[in-house]
């Protein structure tokens, strides 16, 4: 083990090599890391780069994420502050020369589904490069560690799967955050600082989905994460998140990280499942073990490990609110049969359900419907995957849930689908993994019917509850708002800010769309939510003026 020290704040701060500020700062004992324009404190919370909330000021540059940024030896951290000073002196950093790439198929996205698909498009015969925000692919189901032998048997096969990519000849580039997308295609991205131009024949996008997190008074409080954040800590850099832990939501990654953390040694107080007890369906749990029987033994092994380790689970049970309680949190929940309790804890995981990162899929018009079952939009696709698009892909949760072995699926059939396209191979013969797809999805279908993941209504919630944790709009101001200049999600922005943050409306837009559907007795449809737009996630000017500028000559 390596260790290097950092200051935080002035205060010596030592970790792992490879680690992330995030985990390094989490270990440490620290939950805040900047100050909002309210001056409200915030911490990790979606730990993947999408809420754009753990934001640090590194060697007076403000605005790094502390998920997405790795720690270094010598490193001046420091909590960031509202409206951070810019140093005027500061030289420009030298950007380098952009990069192009024309690849016949591009994979967008390291996940279950982007590595299979770039390995069946290399056997294809294909030019294949892949590309990942994260510097280590492997996405949020494999988790890599850092720089730690393999937890599990999951982790290990996420490990087997990115060695056969790597061996397949596909390159593979990490750290890659694609901002643009154009008809063409034609995307524009940042990596390692300079400008990269892709101009590929094929596309598949395999961006996967960030979590839904209960919205509650008090979401925002350092210390509360998503249950997918308090994973990573934990399975990519061996950090619990809290010594004790409570999981809030519905949905089967909260079992599972609650066994992992416990497991890990944290104390898990409790699981609160908002759906009644399996036993309560045993129809459905049948199917499960007929339509997946390695999966729904996992499952059934996932509830007596909690079991064993203390860990109650208590179904029907919705987390209410959450406030601070002196160095810790005090979280408030509500049984189906109106019982109030309230339990304590260092850190409050909550997780119900998913959304899409559909962003690049919308932005180049590929046609979506809205699922209620799930709530969220998904994808219209061929059997071979392709969307209405021509020579555009999507596979796994980016165009609506089905989950990791589904996704791999999926992978095999879109990258030979998209290799052909591209003139190599055919895509005959997908007969067994079609099937296979079919299996999963029917699996996936039945496990969601145990859970409850609807949104919740949010005009029900308390009016100072935050609704965009970004421009910090509470719900009370989202409604009058509205009322003041009813419409659409379009004027609902412009006249309240709602969506304008960092995270581009990631976490408020869905949850605006349905509460405007429901005012306007409307059903949801793609058109129901912001418009998608360039860029897809911040990105220096330096990033953009760059590409402009190699893009000069271009047609």
């Amino acid at each position: 083990m390596t260790e290097v020290t950092f200051s935080f704040d002035g205060n010596p701060v030592r970790a792992e090599a490879g680690h992330s500020l995030a985990a390094a700062l989490t270990a440490a004992g620290y939950r805040a890391f900047r100050r909002s324009h309210r001056d409200s404190a915030r911490g990790l919370f979606c730990g993947m780069g999408v809420c754009q909330d753990c934001l640090l000021t590194v060697d007076k540059t403000p605005n790094r994420r502390a998920c997405m940024t790795k720690v270094a030896d010598g490193m001046r951290v420091e909590t960031q502050v509202p409206f951070p000073a810019l140093d005027p002196k500061a030289a420009r950093p030298e950007v380098p020369e952009a990069r192009r790439l024309a690849p016949d198929v591009l994979v967008i996205g390291g996940g279950a589904g982007g590595l299979s698909a770039a390995i069946a498009a290399r056997r294809a015969g294909a030019e294949v490069v892949l590309v990942d925000e994260r510097r280590v692919a492997g996405g949020q189901y494999f988790k890599q560690a850092a720089a730690a032998a393999p937890l599990d048997a999951q982790q290990s096969e996420g490990a087997a799967l990115l060695a056969e990519a790597e061996a397949s000849g596909a390159e593979i580039l990490g750290g890659v955050e694609i901002w643009g997308a154009f008809d063409g295609p034609v995307f524009l991205a940042r990596c390692d600082g300079g400008a990269l131009i892709l101009r590929p024949k094929t596309v598949v996008v395999a961006t996967g989905a960030y979590e839904r997190p209960a919205i509650v008074p008090g979401w925002t409080l350092p210390g509360v994460m998503t249950t997918g954040a308090a994973q990573t800590l934990w399975r990519s850099y061996r950090t619990l998140p809290g010594k004790r832990v409570i999981v809030a939501g519905s949905g089967p990654l909260n079992m599972q990280v609650a066994l992992e953390l416990a497991e890990g040694g944290a104390e898990v107080a409790m699981v609160a499942e908002a759906a009644a007890s399996p036993l309560r369906h045993p129809w459905r749990g049948a199917q499960l073990f007929t339509r997946g029987p390695a999966l729904a033994w996992k499952g059934l092994a996932m509830l007596r490990g909690l079991k064993r380790h203390g860990v109650p689970v208590r179904n029907e049970t919705r987390l209410a609110a959450i406030e601070a309680d002196g160095d810790g949190l005090l979280a408030h929940f509500r049984r189906s049969d109106g019982a109030a309790f309230a339990e304590r804890a260092d850190v409050i995981c909550t997780n119900v359900g998913f959304e899409p990162q559909n962003e690049i899929l919308r932005l180049l018009g590929a046609d979506m419907l809205y699922e209620p079952t799930m709530g969220h939009l998904r994808c219209v696709r061929s059997a071979g995957l392709e969307t209405t698009v021509p020579g555009l892909f999507a596979v796994g949760d980016c165009a609506g849930l089905g989950g990791a072995p589904a996704a791999t699926a999926e992978g095999r059939i879109a990258g030979r689908v998209a290799a052909a396209r591209a003139g190599y191979g055919d895509a005959y013969d997908l007969f067994a993994d079609q099937r296979a797809l079919r299996w999963h999805r029917r699996f996936q279908e039945t496990l969601w019917h145990l859970h409850d993941i609807a949104p919740v209504a949010i005009a029900n919630l308390p009016g100072d509850t935050l609704l965009c944790r970004c421009e910090e709009i509470t719900v009370a101001e989202a409604l009058d708002g509205y009322a003041a200049n009813p419409g659409h999600i379009g004027t609902l922005k412009r006249g309240t800010r709602l969506g304008m943050g960092r995270c581009q409306g990631r976490y408020c837009g869905p949850a605006a769309a349905r509460l405007i559907a429901g005012m306007r007795g409307e059903s949801l449809t793609d058109r129901s939510f912001f418009a998608p737009r360039v860029p897809i996630k911040p990105v220096a000017i330096n990033a953009i003026l760059a590409a402009e500028e190699a893009l000069g000559g271009d047609d």
